[in-house]
């Protein structure tokens, strides 16, 4: 055999680079009796009929590289829908135009059975913050959202809310010494969890680098709008908790799932991207199917980031609880930024994805807060199949950062806090009270969604400072 150049392959059409040197290397090994010109024949009759050359071993290789390029394509496109499904919005009047029509795209994919807004919406990346999407067999990255299984966690603790001012050092020392907040680190003495033992990690080859910094960051709070902090509750009397209507000292903590559900959400994201081809202004929205391989990979890695968020929220409660000495009564926690198999009121199986909304099934109980200064509040479902059994799942910012930055000023920040007798350990003029909606109007624009059993007062707040 002659020496087969890279460009006798071009001529004949072999112009992807992985192709024509596996072609070269099989044969170099393989074709030494044949001429260069029998050769360039065999390999033009293999890209014409890949299939007729499936039985030979050398061949198949050539054959199979050329049916992955040419006869499979890896994407699929698809149109959307000509009318939006069935969505409900709360609280219109006070949600802004961009977000309904983001949520109104979302609508329009042709795996969307129904979709909901909660009265808290506003722009997020692909589905609104606040938006509720119900779809077939079909998990979207972007709608479940960057912090997967984001939740909240509330432990009413065995104290009278007079506990807060007696020992108000003491708590601001160990929120200090027991929580961390930013990007990257961790806590001084290293965390033990049994999510730090699920098979998963180890089953999904992507996920094995990513263990290290789960370990180094178990029991974190991230930055944003992540919050640890204790305040007083008051309970409704006959609330479902079926503890004494009176008022507690209880602590509050809010976070995700930290650097392993962001690289999940990047990852599979750009994945649905690569193989669900929508219209360019729709492509955030692009979807897995969970009978495919990297739906089901996406379904078992974002199931691990919502246990591990809820792992780091065991340990937050734990650490501060024990270096108190405090014991807590009951624990109430829920997810948002994650998406659940459920059945619609017509009985068809669906994935319902709740970017930043709670859960809200009869009965269920969640919590929504307000801000630093506002109240949060414990909630029980009312299994409202218009809201696709959602509530929101705070009051929702009105500012960007950016313009929370600009228009409020340190100063102005510490007396609305001293106003409304908080202390703020940390924290930024970005999450300052006027950057949110107020958490009155956003309650009481879902009614028919939430019953209310409890009413949550911030004291001392701990938060990222950037």
């Amino acid at each position: 055999m002659g020496n087969l150049r890279t460009k006798d392959l071009d001529k004949i059409g072999y112009h992807n680079d992985q192709l024509r040197s596996l072609v070269i290397n099989i044969a170099s090994k393989n074709f030494k009796h044949y001429s260069n010109e029998q050769l360039l024949d065999l390999l033009v009759q293999i890209k014409n009929d890949p299939e007729a050359f499936l039985d030979n071993e050398l061949t198949a290789r050539i054959a199979e590289k050329i049916m992955g390029k040419v006869d499979k394509p890896s994407f699929t496109a698809y149109e959307l829908r000509k009318e939006p499904v069935y969505c409900k919005t709360y609280g219109g009047k006070g949600i802004e135009a961009a977000t309904k029509q983001q949520m109104e795209l979302a609508n329009l994919l042709p795996v969307s059975v129904q979709g909901a807004l909660m009265p808290d919406a506003h722009m997020g990346f692909g589905l609104p913050i606040g938006g509720v999407l119900a779809t077939l067999n079909a998990v979207i990255p972007y709608a479940v959202g960057m912090d997967i299984g984001c939740r909240m966690a509330l432990s009413i603790i065995d104290e009278g809310s007079a506990y807060l001012e007696r020992y108000q050092y003491q708590i601001k020392q160990a929120l200090k010494d027991h929580t961390h907040f930013g990007m990257e680190g961790g806590l001084s003495v290293r965390q033990e969890h049994e999510v730090l033992d699920s098979p998963v990690f180890s089953q999904i080859p992507f996920l094995k680098p990513l263990r290290g910094k789960a370990v180094r960051q178990l029991g974190t709070s991230g930055n944003g709008n992540h919050f640890v902090e204790f305040g007083e509750i008051e309970l409704q009397p006959g609330n479902t908790l079926g503890l004494p209507a009176k008022k507690y000292t209880a602590l509050l903590t809010h976070s995700g799932s930290r650097g392993l559900g962001s690289a999940i959400a990047k990852y599979y994201t750009q994945i649905a991207m690569d193989t669900c081809k929508l219209p360019r202004q729709a492509q955030q929205l692009a979807w897995l199917d969970l009978d495919s391989e990297a739906g089901q990979e996406y379904w078992l890695t974002m199931n691990l980031a919502g246990d591990y968020a809820k792992a780091c929220h065991e340990r937050i409660h734990a650490n501060l609880l024990k270096a108190l000495g405090l014991k807590a009564l009951h624990v109430v926690e829920n997810h948002h930024n994650f998406a659940w198999k459920d059945q619609l009121a017509d009985g068809r199986d669906v994935i319902i994805h709740r970017k930043g909304a709670t859960p809200a099934h009869a009965g269920e109980l969640g919590i929504i807060p307000g801000s630093m200064t506002t109240p949060a509040y414990l909630v029980t479902g009312k299994g409202n199949a218009d809201a696709l059994f959602s509530a929101s799942h705070g009051a929702g910012r009105i500012m960007s950062r950016q313009k929370a930055k600009d228009s409020m000023t340190v100063s102005g920040m510490k007396k609305l806090l001293s106003n409304a007798g908080v202390t703020l350990i940390g924290g930024t003029v970005e999450e300052n009270p006027l950057a949110y909606k107020d958490i009155e109007t956003v309650i009481a624009a879902q009614h028919d969604l939430v019953d209310i059993q409890g009413k949550f007062y911030p004291r001392i707040v701990r938060m990222n400072k950037e």
